[in-house]
């Protein structure tokens, strides 16, 4: 928490303080034997084009409502936070973004918030020299950013950040961040930094009907006039999912892609005379590129072997042929066990006992 202002370091300390924390933390480091590819927790994800996914931890400090992944000191499912060592991850990036070739962007992005990783800066400066990597970008949900720190990212050649932010208004905000701390007019005046700055600032909101209606064209507004998309897009507005082990707002229902882009996205281009409808290729220079091949089939059984706690209870890490394997209902601490690989997509795999 060394990113904030002593006040907020002590309303988050006092506040997380009387919370039962029951989440074990776990550091992947070479010498663990866990690979960086397999997990959708920490790592490397590859979905299949220029893109890749640098996850270097999970942990998160706000309680948001509509959190895909029930991350936050409040949580009801997670059981591990995990960290991954910066060389070891940096290693992996360098032989991924070889196969892919020129032009790879790394987002680093996490199942939380990737400024809680200590040594961000210092891995932003490692990945700026990998030969096939042309752009970096970073996902957050701006309450580390302070003039320092954003000082930091902009020397270690961070490109962009994507900042998460889905009200202005003060009430609204705290409501979605699920923190009474939370504090929206220090993370506007940060955004105004970042746009100061040589680092590119893409606002994105997670629009939620019925919550932040009124809220979306503020955040346009508030992009258009604080220079925000000076190389990017200044937004990318976000579709609001359900998710199995993810939380809801009450009475939340999804929209379907159709009502999304024609009767909320559609409105605000014209409104406002922007593009809002964002293209991988022509806004990121995001094109398809192959995926690293399999390790395993969907359907295959295999054996692994248990190498770490699971991110959710009930569920442990195994390892084999160099990928991760997410076991549920896993009967072992340890050891090896037989399983029935049921999830293969982007080369995230999941297993269950047999």
């Amino acid at each position: 928490m060394e990113g904030l202002p002593a006040p907020d370091r002590e309303r988050i300390t006092s506040r997380t303080k009387i919370i039962p924390f029951f989440m074990t933390h776990f550091r992947i480091t070479r010498k663990s034997g866990i690979p960086l590819i397999g997990s959708l927790y920490f790592g490397i994800i590859d979905r299949g084009t220029s893109l890749l996914q640098v996850r270097p931890s999970c942990g998160c400090n706000l309680n948001c409502p509509f959190c895909s992944v029930d991350a936050g000191p409040e949580s009801k499912t997670r059981a591990t936070s995990y960290d991954v060592e910066m060389d070891y991850l940096v290693d992996a990036v360098r032989d991924v973004a070889r196969f892919k070739g020129d032009g790879v962007e790394c987002h680093i992005d996490s199942p939380g918030e990737p400024l809680m990783y200590r040594m961000l800066p210092e891995l932003i400066t490692a990945l700026r020299q990998i030969n096939e990597v042309s752009v970096i970008s970073l996902q957050t949900n701006g309450t580390f950013l302070d003039r320092k720190k954003i000082a930091a990212l902009e020397k270690a050649g961070l490109d962009r950040i994507n900042l998460s932010l889905h009200a202005l208004d003060p009430a609204i905000a705290r409501m979605l961040a699920g923190v009474e701390w939370f504090d929206i007019d220090r993370i506007a005046e940060m955004a105004k930094e970042v746009c100061r700055s040589n680092i590119d600032l893409l606002i994105a909101p997670v629009y939620l009907p019925g919550i932040n209606d009124d809220e979306i064209p503020r955040l346009i507004r508030f992009a258009q006039e604080t220079g925000a998309g000076k190389r990017f897009p200044p937004l990318g507005i976000q579709k609001f999912e359900h998710y199995r082990y993810g939380r809801s707002p009450k009475g939340m229902k999804a929209q379907s892609w159709w009502q999304f882009f024609n009767r909320s996205i559609r409105p605000w281009e014209k409104e406002f005379g922007i593009t809002l409808k964002l293209d991988p290729v022509r806004d990121f220079g995001t094109v398809r590129r192959p995926f690293i091949p399999l390790a395993f089939s969907k359907g295959e059984k295999v054996t692994v072997e248990i190498r770490a706690p699971g991110w959710i209870h009930g569920e442990k890490l195994g390892v084999a042929r160099d990928r991760v394997v997410s076991v549920f209902n896993c009967p072992k601490e340890s050891g090896q066990v037989r399983v029935k690989i049921v999830a293969t997509k982007h080369n995230i795999y999941v297993g269950v006992p047999v």
